[in-house]
């Protein structure tokens, strides 16, 4: 990560915004998110390719729902961790990931398309994303993934990171993110989900930090300093208890400030 010096310009009152949620947590019998209830709120869908969690059958029924409610389709990609939920740190050779990488957005596809739908980007998950901030090697792989997917997707990362400056130098859309529950350090990046306070669990903070971010482009980090976040996606983390609710009251709250809810794919 280079810092904020790289992000995006920030946004204006009255700007447009995606709304992202990771949606298909879960496998076989065991279910997490609220799938059917965050379909009516976001704008994207960040659905799990069965590595950190999904499978077939979650897979099809999300990009059905997805499809039906105009909602774009993304590929959660992810390392190998069904058991740690993909947050654990693995070290996979470069072309081993790239190939992993290819292989979650195909299978999806199968999917997307099956609904009337396809593939609209690519989001990396949990420990794979954090890894892709400041290390270049693991980045390239996951872009190598994305190009031998057979396509050009956009991907959606965190502002000033190695994965947006790789997907750049490919020429892929890079999509800059913002984290609505999720604090930050002064550098710009996430707190470690070790630290105290780094899931933010109060509603109405979570609702104030996502409109401060959307219309001012800015976030409050965990030692006091304000943050420059520019992004075109908000996400709102659909594995935490009510997150249905509080999507919807983040997307109320964004459109009286009078944010236009779009996807950016």
């Amino acid at each position: 990560m280079t810092g904020a010096a790289q992000v995006l310009a920030e946004p204006e009152p009255g700007g447009v915004i995606d709304l992202n949620a990771d949606l298909g947590e879960g496998f076989g019998r065991w279910t997490l998110t609220d799938d059917e209830a965050l379909l009516s709120v976001v704008t994207s869908a960040n659905v799990a390719c069965g590595f950190h969690a999904g499978d077939p059958v979650t897979m099809r029924r999300v990009c059905e729902l997805a499809a039906e409610r105009g909602v774009r389709i993304g590929a959660q990609v992810s390392y190998r961790d069904l058991a740690g939920f993909g947050r654990r740190a693995m070290d996979v050779p470069s072309d081993e990931l790239a190939a992993e990488v290819a292989y979650q957005i195909g299978a999806l596809e199968v999917f997307a398309r099956a609904a009337g739908s396809r593939v609209a980007y690519v989001k990396p998950h949990g420990a794979l994303y954090n890894r892709t901030v400041a290390d270049a090697e693991q980045a390239a792989a996951v872009v190598a993934g994305v190009r031998m997917a057979g396509g050009d997707l956009p991907v959606l990362g965190l502002p000033g990171s190695a994965l947006l400056a790789e997907a750049e130098r490919r020429q892929l859309r890079s999509v800059a993110e913002a984290f609505a529950d999720r604090a930050y350090t002064a550098h710009g990046t996430l707190a470690s989900r070790r630290e105290p306070g780094a899931v933010i669990h109060e509603p109405d903070a979570v609702v104030a930090r996502s409109v401060a971010m959307v219309t001012r482009g800015a976030v409050t980090a965990l030692t006091g300093e304000s943050v420059p976040v520019g992004a075109r996606s908000l996400c709102l983390h659909g594995d935490t208890p009510g997150a249905a609710r509080l999507a919807g009251r983040v997307r109320d709250e964004l459109r009286r400030a009078g944010v236009k809810l779009e996807a950016f794919a």
